[in-house]
């Protein structure tokens, strides 16, 4: 069973994981994200800096966003699916 962790303790490797942030609503989400690091987006080409690095997140099927989370766990994992396990 697994429960969210802190947000230092998630792999930064490009892996996929359930990232939990909150946005500017102070609405707390969950998505599927991935740590991309300055070398990985340099190597897709375009013009990237230090501020690109970071999580993100798919808002749909074409958009991404850069987001902060606050705590992670692996993809596939969810509390609501766990709670409802236990019950």
């Amino acid at each position: 069973m697994s429960k969210k962790q802190s947000i230092s303790s998630a792999p930064t490797d490009g892996s996929k994981v359930q990232i939990f942030w909150t946005d500017e609503d102070g609405q707390e989400n969950q998505s599927i994200g991935q740590y991309r690091s300055l070398d990985r987006l340099k190597a897709t080409g375009g013009q990237w800096d230090e501020t690109d690095a970071g999580w993100w997140i798919f808002t749909d099927s074409n958009t991404q966003k850069k987001v902060t989370p606050t705590g992670w766990q692996p993809a596939g994992k969810s509390e609501d699916s766990e709670e409802a396990e236990e019950e």
